[in-house]
């Protein structure tokens, strides 16, 4: 008995659906950084208003005013800090259980390490002693959240998506055989887990981590066009940034990308 019209069809198109979902399947998605759950810490900031204090710190991005953080940052116990892995990771706080507190939260972005004071007992001034979980905000973004005369603040806190509207920036330092790159305004996680860079006359090297939100390399690769692939920490997304630096780059000069993390 011969296939109706409409049966003939029907088939077509499930095997054309068919399909398209076994391509869909085999394209890789990008990881998109998500918000972790809340969790109980404690807060403290330094400085003065104007947050000059904040300017350079741990991570390596010197003027924060100049490179887009602003004053929005905090200074994380090593317990966070995680040997600088953490440089430019986001997170929410709000204060809770305190007279000092306000409502809302504010979002700040990691900038600098809060040493430990082992001359200090932990729960008395020696706030960012290991193993405590402890943030050391700019004022500005303390006051957003308590009453900068409370001092020191329980605070809910949860790591969230590092929002940007452009592309990662490369800050170089070095010299003819040594290249240090400080990464900035990294979206999603915020992190930087491994990088590597290319030459126009080169294959792909690999950057060690020297601290903080700096990667190294040992060559030479002057009067040479530089491109970057950066691998998410937390997500382990990677990305290529192509051609950032023109051939005639220099140390001491920021270079923009046109992509970003998830």
């Amino acid at each position: 008995m011969a296939s109706s019209p409409w049966s003939w069809s029907f088939s077509f198109f499930l095997m054309v659906w068919m399909w398209m979902m076994a391509v869909r399947s085999t394209v890789a998605v990008a990881p998109h950084f998500q918000p972790r759950p809340w969790a109980l810490a404690h807060a403290t900031f330094y400085g003065d208003e104007t947050a000059s204090e904040t300017m350079g710190g741990a991570c390596g991005y010197g003027n924060l005013f100049n490179n887009g953080y602003g004053t929005d940052t905090v200074a994380l116990s090593s317990t966070l800090f995680n040997n600088g892995y953490a440089c430019g990771t986001c997170y929410q706080l709000r204060c809770v259980q305190s007279k000092a507190c306000y409502t809302g939260f504010t979002t700040v972005t990691a900038t600098n390490l809060c040493p430990p004071n082992w001359s200090q007992d932990s729960n008395a001034g020696g706030w960012c002693n290991p193993p405590r979980t402890h943030f050391d905000m700019a004022k500005p973004a303390f006051m957003k959240i308590a009453a900068w005369k409370a001092g020191i603040v329980p605070v809910m806190y949860r790591r969230v998506p590092c929002v940007k509207s452009d592309g990662l920036k490369f800050s170089f330092q070095g010299n003819g055989y040594w290249l240090l790159v400080y990464v900035m305004n990294v979206g999603g996680g915020g992190d930087i887990g491994s990088m590597w860079v290319k030459g126009s006359r080169t294959g792909w090297i690999s950057m060690s981590h020297n601290w903080g939100a700096s990667y190294q390399a040992f060559a030479t690769l002057g009067g040479q066009a530089l491109s970057f692939k950066l691998t998410s920490y937390t997500t382990k997304e990677t990305i290529l940034a192509m051609n950032v630096a023109p051939s005639n780059w220099n140390v001491g000069m920021t270079y923009k990308s046109s992509v970003n993390f998830h």
